[in-house]
């Protein structure tokens, strides 16, 4: 009975120290927060929405280089043409225009015009003295030779002219091809347009000075054969016309 208790005892002492072991030592598990889930369905979600969010940023980005690029030309279009031929254009008419103002005796004024033929082209009057028909007719003459030499003065003037304009249409032409926008070509356009219509006042004034020179010289004929009618008509009235004498050819010596 001894036996069989003494080891009981040695059994539950060893079945106790075994236990302790068990009982002390800590027992090591994984947190919950610390174990990594791969979602496939979230991530391919996650790099749609990226993807999305870098399509509107190059949207927006090509959409500021549209607005800048049309901000650029709109500039472009508003700037002003870097020449101008105005002063030129206007000093060439100036000059034709000082010209025509110039004109000698008969001057490009109606009621001159008017005073003159009224005096020194209409008929010959049969009051008038012989030496006044011959003033009348030196001044005639001197209005046909004036408007000649205004006439030659203007064409000169217009000659000289052609290079000036040639340089000019050069210049714009060239300021029109390379034209940046649409408001330096239409004021290239509108230079061109003015040099043009100095070109054709120049061809007007040579036009006009032509016809005043031409009317002057038939207007002086006409009135250079009123006035021959008149002196023959003179020269034919008994008594106070031709008188008949004795002529003496040679000087007799004694």
């Amino acid at each position: 009975m001894i036996r069989i208790r003494s080891r009981s005892r040695v059994a539950l002492v060893a079945a106790s120290m075994l236990s302790v072991p068990l009982a002390l030592s800590p027992i090591v598990t994984t947190p919950a927060y610390a174990i990594i889930v791969f979602d496939p369905s979230n991530y391919a979600q996650n790099v749609l929405q990226a993807a999305r969010a870098l399509q509107q940023i190059n949207q927006q980005i090509t959409s500021l280089q549209n607005e800048a690029q049309m901000l650029i030309n709109q500039a472009r279009n508003l700037a002003s043409l870097p020449i101008s031929s105005l002063q030129q254009i206007q000093q060439s008419v100036q000059k034709t225009q000082q010209l025509l103002n110039q004109a000698q005796n008969i001057a490009y004024d109606v009621q001159a015009i008017d005073k003159a033929f009224q005096t020194k082209y209409g008929n010959a009057s049969m009051s008038v003295s012989d030496q006044q028909l011959v003033q009348d007719a030196r001044s005639r003459w001197q209005n046909t030779v004036g408007g000649l030499q205004d006439a030659m003065k203007v064409q000169a003037t217009v000659v000289g002219n052609i290079d000036t304009n040639r340089t000019e249409m050069s210049r714009l032409v060239g300021a029109s091809q390379g034209a940046t926008g649409a408001l330096q070509a239409a004021q290239a356009g509108n230079q061109l347009l003015a040099l043009q219509a100095q070109q054709l006042a120049d061809l007007t004034a040579v036009v006009a000075a032509n016809g005043r020179a031409q009317a002057l010289s038939d207007a002086e004929r006409a009135a250079a054969a009123e006035q021959g009618r008149e002196q023959r008509r003179r020269f034919l009235t008994p008594g106070a016309g031709y008188q008949p004498g004795n002529a003496q050819m040679f000087h007799s010596g004694n």
